[in-house]
């Protein structure tokens, strides 16, 4: 069992508006300097420094060297899990204090959620598999079906990789703007992979590409009209 000193110290070093700011930037599942972060955390490269030792030491973050230059990431996704449901009992506070999901239109539409998608799309997406019976949602957890399994693979979706068979296939994820889940665990990361999607360069959105629109609409059933999904 993990002490209650151990998960406060924890929960310390993520309630810092610093150190939050900088692990929320992490989200976007891409490697960061710590002159990108301390931007993103508004603070000065110092302090950010400081702040990074910190969260490496409790192996919160990772840091990667390559040359001259050292990047951090988080580091695992059960830290990006941790994050992502601060994010959602935060936005379901008082909505004077807690605007619901992000402010940005883009981010609202598709994101990234550290190594998955997140946003209208994403839910868009979970959705139809979900219609079509290739996978099934209950309860946080994803199974994907003996069809969604074909489909996959006639795809070229890996879904045995040995070298993560420790991680969950499907699962998901409850998506802080639209209120309902999206695909995480290997399946939402490999759909991240197919690269219909484009990064932005200085946030956590994501741009569907014509080839991407084509895609999820030819091989999963994506319906045309997924921009105007009603919110719940």
């Amino acid at each position: 069992m993990v002490s209650g000193n151990t998960v406060a110290e924890v929960a310390r070093l993520m309630g810092d508006v610093a150190r939050a700011n900088i692990l929320s930037a992490l989200m976007g599942g891409q490697a960061l300097t710590a002159g990108e972060l301390a931007q993103r955390a508004g603070v000065t490269p110092q302090t950010t420094s400081g702040h990074l030792a910190r969260l490496a030491e409790a192996e919160l973050v990772k840091v990667e060297k390559q040359g001259r230059h050292r990047y951090y990431r988080l580091a695992s996704a059960e830290v990006a899990q941790a994050l992502h449901a601060l994010m959602t009992i935060a936005a379901g506070g008082p909505k004077r204090h807690h605007p619901i999901g992000p402010k940005d239109a883009a981010l609202r539409l598709a994101r990234t959620c550290y190594d998955h998608m997140a946003g209208r799309l994403a839910v868009a997406l979970a959705d139809t598999l979900c219609a079509n019976g290739h996978v099934i949602l209950t309860d946080g957890a994803g199974l994907v079906t003996d069809t969604g399994r074909r489909v996959f693979c006639d795809f070229g979706v890996a879904l045995d990789d040995a070298a993560q068979s420790r991680r969950p296939l499907c699962r998901t994820c409850l998506d802080w703007s639209e209120r309902r889940p999206h695909l995480a665990g290997r399946l939402g990361a490999a759909l991240l992979d197919l690269r219909w999607v484009h990064r932005a360069a200085d946030n956590r959105a994501l741009r569907l590409t014509p080839a991407g629109e084509r895609g999820f609409s030819s091989a999963f059933g994506l319906s045309a009209d997924w921009r105007d999904a009603p919110r719940p």
